[in-house]
């Protein structure tokens, strides 16, 4: 089968029942998504599939022949950082940094929902798009990536900083 990562095209002989993750970790080396729960509730392996956030654990790698995968090692790099990664690094938006990948992978599909005008569950009806970013709602768009040590304060004015507000 085929898959594209990172704007790269790796063909690999996998097991019809291999997740997205075990084939970025154990076929690629692409170690950044990480396997916090491998039942889809923690978020650490936060992926984006066509710029839509998933956790990669859940998706089976044979599904995703067409799609465009994107890991932390491919939305920027260290002399360049993403907007995101910059904002994380400016507001100290991690401690250990285990939930760190799939929490930024998670904030740049989010932002792109917003861009989109897509609702939360925390979306008031007549919101402006200045509402989609207020602090209830990013807490709640990112309500799906879990962080063991309660680095959140420090994520949502990162995440806010990445959206050029």
């Amino acid at each position: 089968m085929r898959l594209t990562v990172n704007g790269v095209e790796h063909d690999l002989d996998l097991d019809p029942r291999t997740t997205v993750l075990d084939a970025l970790r154990e076929h690629l080396g692409l170690t950044g998504a990480k396997k916090g729960c491998d039942h889809g509730q923690c978020g650490a392996c936060t992926v984006l599939l066509d710029g839509r956030r998933v956790n990669s654990c859940l998706v089976l790698a044979v599904a995703q022949q067409d799609t465009e995968i994107t890991t932390i090692e491919g939305l920027g790099s260290e002399a360049e950082p993403h907007p995101v990664q910059r904002g994380f690094l400016d507001h100290d938006g991690f401690q250990c940094g285990y939930c760190t990948p799939g929490q930024i992978c998670s904030a740049v599909g989010m932002l792109d929902e917003v861009a989109r005008g897509w609702p939360s569950a925390a979306t008031q009806p007549g919101a402006g798009e200045a509402d989609l970013l207020s602090d209830a709602e990013i807490r709640e768009r990112m309500s799906g990536n879990l962080c063991r040590c309660g680095a959140y304060p420090n994520m949502v004015p990162a995440i806010r900083q990445a959206a050029g507000r």
